[in-house]
């Protein structure tokens, strides 16, 4: 899918922005090319080339989940065989409710978030996940959210050696 072509300073610094929050205007991607002090239409092309070599996947709103009626969550581990990996991790991917699904090289070889409205709908959800894939809750970790401390990932890319942010274009 890539062209094989590296990314550049800019580049980065566009990463980077894109990173910071975008406003909520008519012209978004205008005011984001205005602050790295480049035309919008060199924004867009960039953008369009990164999301065809597939180092941009999708550009989307962050999104608080209390105000949205979600109020429970737990981070959950299973101790997958490695042989059965893919199988479970494609039924617990299946979940909408589940946002992060990652496998390690640990006795508890798979570990996912799960969000659900309530305590109650959060606990029938791993019930039924559970069940599909064979687990007891004997086998896994289950530890829920007691409070959350950071909701934030930025990787600042361009940093002083391009300029920062505000480097050269």
């Amino acid at each position: 899918m890539t062209t094989g072509q590296e990314t550049d300073p800019l580049d980065l610094r566009i990463l980077d922005a894109l990173q910071q929050d975008i406003p909520l205007i008519p012209r978004p991607y205008e005011a984001v090319a205005a602050r790295l002090g480049i035309p919008e239409s060199v924004l867009l092309e960039r953008l369009e080339r990164l999301s065809r070599e597939g180092i941009v996947r999708g550009i989307s709103p962050v999104i608080e989940s209390r105000p949205m009626g979600i109020t429970a969550a737990t981070l959950v581990a299973l101790p997958v065989p490695a042989e059965s990996i893919q199988k479970v991790a494609a039924i617990v991917s299946g979940y909408a409710e589940v946002s992060h699904n990652f496998r390690r090289d640990h006795r508890y070889s798979l570990w996912f978030t799960l969000s659900a409205k309530d305590e109650e709908e959060l606990q029938k959800l791993l019930q039924e996940i559970l069940l599909r894939t064979g687990f007891s809750r004997n086998d896994i970790l289950d530890l829920p959210t007691v409070q959350k401390i950071k909701i934030d990932v930025r990787f600042p890319l361009a940093g002083d050696r391009n300029g920062g942010l505000h480097g050269p274009a």
